[in-house]
This record gives structure tokens, sequence and C-alpha cells, in this order.
């Protein structure tokens, strides 16, 4: 897959997030291209103390795959192996980068119309992966 295959979340999305114990959060995300199309940002915004507001960099590599460059107002930053196939929306993380791999994250999303339904997942040392919370977006 190439960069221009994401074209299809450029845009404006609600997000929907389920946070265990949380009521109506507002929180918006943007896709738009940068650098001439050679990039993807993905902007996040949530009005939640607990989840950070967050910006990313999607490039595109040689096999296919592409990288998500995550950097959040907590000042975590976080580098997660992405795929998007047939609809379907990864995100991995289960190796170091520059922050201390504490935790393993994935998300699953899966692209229906005007919106992706998905799940964030944990895993912590020796045990299996775990609902962490659910990020839905939809098409504004």
């Amino acid at each position: 897959m190439a960069i221009g295959d994401l074209g299809v979340l450029v845009g404006e999305w609600k997000v929907e997030a389920g946070f265990p114990g949380a009521d109506a959060i507002d929180a918006r995300c943007t896709f738009e291209w940068i650098l001439g199309g050679a990039m993807l940002l993905q902007r996040q915004t949530v009005d939640y103390a607990p989840a950070p507001d967050s910006h990313s960099l999607i490039s595109a590599n040689e096999d296919g795959s592409f990288t998500q460059h995550y950097f959040d107002s907590r000042g975590v930053v976080r580098v997660y192996a992405m795929t998007f196939e047939n609809g379907r929306w990864t995100l991995l993380r289960d190796r170091p980068d520059f922050s201390p791999l504490d935790f393993s994250q994935r998300y699953a999303g899966e692209l229906n119309g005007d919106r992706i339904d998905g799940r964030w997942e944990i895993k912590e040392p020796g045990q299996d992966w775990r609902l962490d919370f659910t990020l839905n977006y939809v098409r504004r």
C-alpha cells in the first residue's frame, strides 16, 4: 500500500471514546495531508482530563505497511507499526521506542462507510491482551 491509500481517512471525525467510568466525552480528530502528500497528519483533541490531546504523523514503508509516530500533551512519544487494508486499521506497539515498554498496546478498527469502530487493547508483562477502551470515529 502507498500513503495515498489512506485518503479515505482525510477529513474531520467525531471521536466516541469508551473510557471506563466516563460519561459523554467531546473528542474530535482530523486527518490531513502534509508535506505535499508525503505524510498524513492526525490531530486529536479530547475534552476529558485523563486522556491526552495528540498529534500523529503517518508515513509509508517500502513493504506496504505504515508507521505512526505518536506525540501527546503528556509529553509521551511512541512509534506504532500500522496497517490499513480492506477497511481494517491496525496499530501495534510491542517493542521499546522513545519510551520504555512497560506494556504493549494494539488498536483494531473496522471502516464501515463513514464510521470506524475500534478498540484499544493492552498487554502487561506476563498477562493476556485485555480491553483498555473502545475508540470509534464518525465522519463529520
